[in-house]
């Protein structure tokens, strides 16, 4: 299987492409709505709260925080997440932008 090549696109569109693959996951869109729940630093388990096992939830928070969307900090035993509320900003705004051009390209096609 070849690269993916992504210097052949512009940083914009390899930034729309990561986050467009961090949702398409139900897991990961499942992580990220139990912590806007919470709407705090969540150190609880998530495991208990979504329902995959201990190495799955890692690896989906890995690629989270990966992207930036989530934050997590050490305290004692347990790491804490919350979204990272600056990012979620930028991302939002970019996949609206991303989103809404047919919003100004309102010709007729085909």
């Amino acid at each position: 299987m070849g690269l993916a090549k992504t210097e052949m696109f512009t940083d914009q569109q390899n930034q729309i492409a990561l986050f467009a693959k961090v949702f398409g996951h139900p897991a990961r869109v499942a992580i990220l709505q139990q912590l806007f729940k919470i709407d705090a630093c969540y150190c609880g388990d998530l495991v208990n709260e979504i329902g995959l096992a201990q190495p799955t939830i890692s690896q989906h928070l890995k690629e989270l925080k990966h992207l930036g969307l989530i934050k997590g900090n050490v305290e004692g035993t347990s790491v804490c997440y919350c979204i990272n509320t600056e990012n979620w900003t930028t991302m939002k705004e970019t996949m609206l932008q991303f989103l809404n051009q047919d919003m100004s390209n309102k010709a007729d096609c085909c």
